[in-house]
């Protein structure tokens, strides 16, 4: 049966001739589904009214088209009662996503039925589910931690867990999952009943959870970890979820574990350093004095470790120090404690010893001890060291001071041994010197001490100026500015006698800073009066290693209207070679500035010929030491001529100090030295004596000794 639309037919007329093959027509229009009849060859016979708001087709037009025109999909396929999803065309061309079903109709002629529901909010749920989901598991299944869901009920399975799991515990999601107990059996035994308690504690108060413990992986390896938790409710507000997060810390861990370490030892020899050092110092002063017992320090630091640097390369002194911290270690009993304080300096503490008479009459039990260990530690050094397949032999000097003999606190303990071994260096270099026979008068120093505190507050000093000649015509070059003390009580105090002392007491830095000041004043009235004079002045240490050396001093010298190429700065040999490197860059930004830069005292200090050619140095002191009657003497004489040679094959300017007799002077102007300074020209004089020195005509050598004449 083909039911056509003819021409001037209705869509009433059509659904009344419909009704004739379906009964009861009026269900087709009641029903909220979208309904299509069709011939079994997929023309449509009927559409009710929801198809019309549906896809915007008249429905009367529909009539005879293939069904095809609204479902994107061959039903003609399908078998009967079959349910799908599809797409559902529109009469403004668009598309609707449906779920469809097909029915049949049997009679004179079986057809097709199909209804559509449209599956839009549904399908866009859907999506919208499924994106979600797809973040969260992207977010959670990539970030470094388990994240896990579990029921509230402890003895049920767990709803959730991401794969890090795997990497944390080695199990893999599923046993996670399916055994209730499967947290408690990687928990570590000694922390499991408190991580338990901690979780009930925040499950009980509502409260979150934040806490850490370690675990076990089935390797048997241990995993610290950091668990945070907290609660998800259900709609009447009661616990229902627990939402977790677990991170492994073990990384963290391990660098608070390494960061502990070093707070309290030395990276190179794992020694413990100064601050343990000093805490176990002031734990054996306490129980010495609880229990009438004696404390020791031994302040050890090595004579030639600089050699083995310069010679062998810094690894080659880092093995020493190494092994030379092991061998101190045999040195002491197991009670007694060895420490690096830095570089090749060594602390060694001796606690609980007995006090008393010792047993050879006259000695004391202490000090006995206390001797009998640096014996063993130069015994120790006598022994060579391997550096990389070269044998070395180190040599140490040590101080030692005892309590309560030497000093009541740990302090000046320490500051004693320190002085003590510093007295070995100069007296006696690879021995020991105990500080109470180290011949300081105590209350001298503290005299001193006091006196130069109080020199430093009140600027009491002078400068005196001793002139740089030229060995050639006589004339004065330059001057160098010598600090003075001038002590109200005990009139002028050489620089020799004081400032070890500041150096020691950290005044020097205030010093130095006065001298630059005094000395830049001095060369601008010169100035002013027509004396055109370069001046140089000399840098401690402790001057030299100050933070922002170069901008400090350049400061000062432009307060003063001084030009920086008219200053020399002075360090002597041992102090540049002290820290190489380190010298290197404060010399360069010195020497950028414009600053004429002297190595003082050179053949002194050890230097490294690789090291010295890369300082920007313009002059090179020759020490007074080699100078001294070296016309006299041969071997003296090749080692300055050597020098003057090193001094211009390195682009500097040789200059001989403390040049005494005429002797000394006829040599260096045969070596071909062209400047010098000594007590034959002129010793350090006030400055207002300097113009006389710098005018006079003859200059201030000899006629006979004149180049020029």
């Amino acid at each position: 049966m083909v039911m056509e639309r003819e021409e001037g037919q209705t869509a009433d007329a059509v659904a009344s001739r419909l009704a004739t093959l379906i009964e009861p027509g009026s269900l087709l229009e009641a029903t909220p589904e979208c309904l299509v009849v069709a011939h079994a060859d997929g023309r449509i016979l009927f559409a009710n009214h929801r198809v019309e708001q549906l896809t915007g087709f008249d429905r009367v037009d529909l009539v005879g088209q293939s069904v095809e025109l609204l479902i994107a999909t061959d039903i003609l396929e399908l078998v009967p009662g079959t349910r799908l999803e599809t797409i559902c065309r529109t009469n403004d061309l668009g598309e609707i996503p449906v779920e469809i079903h097909l029915g049949t109709i049997e009679g004179p002629e079986r057809l097709l039925v199909v209804s559509l529901r449209d599956v839009s909010d549904l399908k866009a749920g859907r999506e919208a589910q499924f994106e979600a989901e797809a973040k969260y598991r992207a977010l959670v299944e990539q970030i470094p931690a388990v994240v896990y869901l579990d029921p509230v009920d402890e003895n049920s399975d767990s709803i959730y867990v991401s794969p890090q799991v795997v990497t944390l515990l080695g199990i893999d999601q599923d046993e996670w999952l399916t055994d209730p107990y499967c947290w408690r059996r990687h928990v570590h035994p000694e922390d499991l009943d408190r991580a338990w308690e901690e979780y009930e504690d925040a499950y009980n108060s509502h409260t979150t959870l934040i806490h850490e413990y370690r675990m076990v992986h089935e390797d048997g390896s241990i995993r610290w970890v950091l668990e945070q938790a907290y609660p998800i409710n259900d709609e009447h507000g009661n616990p229902w979820l627990i939402q977790g997060v677990i991170f492994d810390i073990s990384a963290r861990k391990a660098a608070e574990e390494q960061v502990a370490f070093l707070a309290y030892h030395d990276k190179l020899t794992g020694l413990p350093n100064r601050a343990l050092f000093e805490e176990m110092l002031e734990s054996a002063i306490t129980r010495a004095r609880r229990h009438d017992l004696g404390v020791g320090v031994l302040f050890l630091d090595l004579d030639n470790f600089k050699l083995v640097n310069d010679s062998l390369g810094h690894h080659a002194g880092d093995v020493l120090l190494a092994q030379l911290g092991e061998r101190l270690k045999g040195c002491t009993r197991e009670t007694d404690m060895v420490a690096r304080q830095g570089g090749d300096e060594f602390l060694l503490l001796l606690s609980d010893l007995e006090r008393g008479a010792g047993p050879i009459p006259g000695t004391e039990a202490a000090l006995i001890v206390a001797e009998s260990v640096a014996e063993r530690v130069h015994e120790a050094l006598q022994e060579p060291f391997n550096l990389n397949g070269t044998e070395f032999i180190a040599s140490g000097s040590v101080g030692i001071s005892l309590f309560p003999q030497d000093a009541l606190d740990a302090a000046t303990l320490l500051k004693n041994a320190d002085a003590a071994m510093y007295q070995s260096k100069k007296q006696d270099p690879g021995g020991y010197v105990i500080y109470a026979t180290s011949g300081e008068d105590p209350m001298k120093k503290l005299s001193m001490t006091t006196r130069l505190r109080r020199a430093v507050e009140q600027e009491n000093w002078i400068l005196h100026y001793q002139p740089v000649v030229n060995l050639r015509d006589g004339s004065v070059e330059g001057v160098e500015a010598l600090v003075r003390w001038q002590d109200p009580n005990g009139g002028i105090v050489p620089p020799g006698e004081f400032i070890p002392l500041a150096e020691e007491l950290g005044l020097i830095e205030a010093i130095g800073d006065w001298v630059i000041d005094a000395m830049a004043a001095q060369q601008r009235a010169w100035a002013a009066d027509g004396l055109d004079l370069t001046v140089g002045f000399n840098l401690s240490p402790r001057q030299l290693w100050s933070a922002h050396l170069a901008e400090k001093v350049l400061a000062k010298l432009r307060g003063a209207d001084v030009d920086p190429e008219r200053v020399v700065v002075e360090i002597t040999e041992s102090t540049a070679m002290a820290d190489p490197d380190r010298t290197q860059k404060i010399l360069n930004e010195l020497h950028a500035w414009g600053l004429t830069l002297a190595i003082d005292d050179f053949g002194t200090g050890y230097s490294s010929l690789a090291r010295l050619k890369h300082l920007p140095v313009d002059i090179l002191k020759i020490d007074r030491s080699f100078v001294r009657d070296v016309h006299l003497d041969p071997g003296l004489a090749s080692m300055v001529q050597a020098m003057i040679q090193l001094a211009g094959g390195l682009g500097m300017t040789p200059l001989a100090e403390g040049i005494e007799t005429a002797g000394e002077l006829a040599f260096l102007q045969e070596a071909g030295c062209p400047s010098g300074q000594g007590f034959y020209f002129a010793r350090p004089v006030p400055a207002d004596e300097i113009p006389d020195l710098v005018t006079r005509e003859a200059g201030l050598i000899p006629p006979d000794f004149r180049s020029d004449r």
